[in-house]
Protein backbone atom coordinates (compact mmCIF):
# COMPACT_ATOMS: atom_id res chain seq x y z
CA UNK A 1 0.00 0.00 0.00
CA UNK A 2 1.52 3.48 -1.16
CA UNK A 3 1.33 5.70 2.37
CA UNK A 4 1.57 9.92 1.87
CA UNK A 5 4.79 12.06 1.95
CA UNK A 6 3.96 13.07 5.51
CA UNK A 7 3.99 9.37 6.68
CA UNK A 8 7.68 8.56 7.12
CA UNK A 9 8.54 11.96 9.06
CA UNK A 10 5.71 11.12 11.05
CA UNK A 11 7.10 7.17 12.15
CA UNK A 12 10.69 9.28 12.57
CA UNK A 13 9.11 11.88 15.23
CA UNK A 14 6.90 9.39 17.21
CA UNK A 15 10.32 7.41 17.21
CA UNK A 16 11.99 10.21 17.95
CA UNK A 17 9.66 10.93 21.43
CA UNK A 18 9.27 7.32 22.07
CA UNK A 19 13.47 6.94 21.86
CA UNK A 20 13.59 9.37 24.82
CA UNK A 21 12.23 6.69 27.60
CA UNK A 22 14.44 6.46 30.29
CA UNK A 23 13.21 3.45 30.94
CA UNK A 24 16.10 0.81 29.06
CA UNK A 25 15.09 -2.45 27.89
CA UNK A 26 17.54 -5.51 27.06
CA UNK A 27 15.98 -7.31 24.19
CA UNK A 28 17.56 -9.42 21.35
CA UNK A 29 20.72 -8.83 23.36
CA UNK A 30 20.90 -4.55 22.54
CA UNK A 31 19.62 -2.08 24.97
CA UNK A 32 16.38 -0.38 23.86
CA UNK A 33 14.31 2.50 24.91
CA UNK A 34 10.89 0.62 25.98
CA UNK A 35 8.52 2.78 24.40
CA UNK A 36 10.18 2.52 21.50
CA UNK A 37 10.54 -0.85 21.79
CA UNK A 38 6.91 -1.11 22.48
CA UNK A 39 5.84 0.72 19.59
CA UNK A 40 7.89 -1.24 16.63
CA UNK A 41 6.44 -4.33 18.35
CA UNK A 42 2.95 -3.41 17.92
CA UNK A 43 3.46 -1.82 14.49
CA UNK A 44 5.28 -5.51 13.98
CA UNK A 45 1.70 -6.90 15.23
CA UNK A 46 -0.20 -4.68 12.99
CA UNK A 47 1.48 -5.87 10.10
CA UNK A 48 0.96 -9.23 10.66
CA UNK A 49 -2.65 -9.14 11.16
CA UNK A 50 -3.17 -7.07 8.17
CA UNK A 51 -0.20 -7.00 5.93
CA UNK A 52 -2.10 -3.84 4.11
CA UNK A 53 -2.85 -2.06 6.94
CA UNK A 54 -4.30 1.54 6.48
CA UNK A 55 -1.93 4.68 6.91
CA UNK A 56 -3.90 6.09 9.87
CA UNK A 57 -3.69 2.56 11.80
CA UNK A 58 -0.03 2.27 11.26
CA UNK A 59 -0.09 5.82 13.06
CA UNK A 60 -1.83 4.62 15.57
CA UNK A 61 0.14 1.91 16.28
CA UNK A 62 3.47 4.03 16.02
CA UNK A 63 2.06 6.82 19.11
CA UNK A 64 -0.34 4.52 20.98
CA UNK A 65 1.93 4.79 23.84
CA UNK A 66 3.60 7.90 23.09
CA UNK A 67 5.67 9.12 25.86
CA UNK A 68 3.74 7.41 28.63
CA UNK A 69 6.83 7.24 31.07
CA UNK A 70 6.11 10.76 31.48
CA UNK A 71 2.85 10.23 33.61
CA UNK A 72 3.52 7.84 35.82
CA UNK A 73 1.32 5.33 37.78
CA UNK A 74 2.79 6.40 40.81
CA UNK A 75 1.29 9.80 40.36
CA UNK A 76 -2.24 8.73 40.87
CA UNK A 77 -3.58 6.79 44.18
CA UNK A 78 -3.05 3.06 44.17
CA UNK A 79 -6.91 2.20 44.00
CA UNK A 80 -8.98 0.75 41.55
CA UNK A 81 -10.64 4.34 40.55
CA UNK A 82 -6.75 6.23 40.43
CA UNK A 83 -6.04 3.47 38.01
CA UNK A 84 -9.20 4.10 36.22
CA UNK A 85 -7.82 7.70 36.08
CA UNK A 86 -4.76 6.94 35.15
CA UNK A 87 -5.50 5.18 32.12
CA UNK A 88 -8.07 7.41 31.14
CA UNK A 89 -5.23 10.38 31.39
CA UNK A 90 -3.12 8.59 29.39
CA UNK A 91 -5.69 8.23 26.96
CA UNK A 92 -5.81 11.78 26.20
CA UNK A 93 -2.45 12.82 26.98
CA UNK A 94 -1.45 10.08 23.83
CA UNK A 95 -4.27 11.72 21.37
CA UNK A 96 -3.16 14.85 22.27
CA UNK A 97 0.73 14.59 21.62
CA UNK A 98 0.05 12.42 18.84
CA UNK A 99 -2.19 14.73 16.72
CA UNK A 100 0.37 17.73 17.64
CA UNK A 101 2.85 16.07 15.98
CA UNK A 102 0.99 14.87 12.70
CA UNK A 103 -0.65 18.29 12.52
CA UNK A 104 3.66 19.67 12.46
CA UNK A 105 4.38 17.44 9.49
CA UNK A 106 1.40 18.66 7.80
CA UNK A 107 -1.46 16.13 7.84
CA UNK A 108 -5.38 16.90 7.45
CA UNK A 109 -7.46 16.90 9.95
CA UNK A 110 -9.43 14.35 8.90
CA UNK A 111 -7.10 12.11 9.30
CA UNK A 112 -5.50 13.33 12.28
CA UNK A 113 -9.25 12.67 13.81
CA UNK A 114 -8.51 9.22 12.49
CA UNK A 115 -5.71 8.49 14.18
CA UNK A 116 -7.24 9.56 17.83
CA UNK A 117 -10.38 8.00 17.40
CA UNK A 118 -8.25 4.68 17.13
CA UNK A 119 -5.84 5.92 20.23
CA UNK A 120 -9.08 5.87 22.21
CA UNK A 121 -10.38 3.06 20.49
CA UNK A 122 -13.73 4.63 19.68
CA UNK A 123 -16.11 2.18 18.29
CA UNK A 124 -13.83 -0.93 18.95
CA UNK A 125 -16.95 -3.24 18.06
CA UNK A 126 -17.56 -1.36 14.38
CA UNK A 127 -14.60 -0.27 13.56
CA UNK A 128 -12.27 -3.04 11.76
CA UNK A 129 -8.99 -0.78 12.04
CA UNK A 130 -9.61 -0.33 16.15
CA UNK A 131 -9.86 -4.19 16.34
CA UNK A 132 -6.65 -4.96 14.76
CA UNK A 133 -4.97 -2.46 17.05
CA UNK A 134 -6.70 -4.18 20.18
CA UNK A 135 -5.45 -7.68 19.06
CA UNK A 136 -2.01 -6.24 18.30
CA UNK A 137 -1.76 -4.44 21.99
CA UNK A 138 -3.34 -7.97 23.11
CA UNK A 139 -0.47 -10.05 21.31
CA UNK A 140 2.20 -7.43 22.49
CA UNK A 141 1.29 -8.07 26.37
CA UNK A 142 1.00 -11.79 25.87
CA UNK A 143 4.14 -12.24 23.74
CA UNK A 144 6.40 -10.21 25.74
CA UNK A 145 4.89 -9.36 28.69
CA UNK A 146 2.84 -12.57 30.10
CA UNK A 147 5.98 -13.98 32.10
CA UNK A 148 7.04 -10.81 34.08
CA UNK A 149 2.91 -10.76 35.02
CA UNK A 150 2.42 -14.44 35.79
CA UNK A 151 5.92 -14.00 37.64
CA UNK A 152 3.94 -10.88 40.21
CA UNK A 153 0.52 -11.35 39.88
CA UNK A 154 -1.60 -14.01 42.11
CA UNK A 155 -2.71 -17.28 39.42
CA UNK A 156 -6.08 -16.24 40.37
CA UNK A 157 -6.36 -13.10 39.41
CA UNK A 158 -3.41 -13.49 36.43
CA UNK A 159 -6.55 -16.07 34.96
CA UNK A 160 -9.29 -13.09 35.08
CA UNK A 161 -6.67 -10.78 33.65
CA UNK A 162 -6.34 -13.13 30.79
CA UNK A 163 -10.02 -13.84 30.64
CA UNK A 164 -10.96 -10.08 29.90
CA UNK A 165 -7.35 -10.13 27.43
CA UNK A 166 -9.54 -13.26 25.18
CA UNK A 167 -12.26 -11.59 25.15
CA UNK A 168 -11.32 -8.22 23.82
CA UNK A 169 -9.38 -10.11 20.81
CA UNK A 170 -10.71 -11.51 17.01
CA UNK A 171 -10.37 -15.02 16.23
CA UNK A 172 -7.77 -14.97 14.30
CA UNK A 173 -5.32 -13.12 17.03
CA UNK A 174 -6.61 -15.59 19.30
CA UNK A 175 -5.01 -18.24 17.11
CA UNK A 176 -2.00 -16.39 16.70
CA UNK A 177 -1.78 -16.08 20.41
CA UNK A 178 -1.95 -19.75 20.92
CA UNK A 179 0.80 -20.51 18.56
CA UNK A 180 3.27 -18.51 20.18
CA UNK A 181 6.47 -20.10 21.45
CA UNK A 182 5.01 -19.32 25.54
CA UNK A 183 6.43 -21.31 28.42
CA UNK A 184 4.58 -24.67 29.82
CA UNK A 185 3.57 -22.49 32.84
CA UNK A 186 2.11 -19.96 30.76
CA UNK A 187 0.38 -22.26 28.74
CA UNK A 188 -1.45 -24.16 31.31
CA UNK A 189 -2.51 -20.72 32.77
CA UNK A 190 -3.75 -19.69 29.85
CA UNK A 191 -5.46 -23.38 29.76
CA UNK A 192 -6.83 -22.43 33.05
CA UNK A 193 -8.73 -19.38 32.13
CA UNK A 194 -10.28 -20.96 28.79
CA UNK A 195 -11.01 -23.60 30.49
CA UNK A 196 -12.83 -21.57 33.05
CA UNK A 197 -14.35 -19.62 30.83
CA UNK A 198 -16.16 -21.99 29.14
Amino acid sequence: MKYSSQFPEAIRRFDEENGRDPHIVDAEGSAHPYELLYAKRLTDWVLRLCSDASEPLLLAARCQHICRWMIPRASYEMTRGGYLRWRNDLKRFHATKSAEILREVGYDEAIIARVVDLNLKKQLDQDPDCQILEDALCLVTIQYQLSDLFAKTDPAKMIGILQKTWKKMSNKARDYALALPLSDDEKRLIDRALATDR
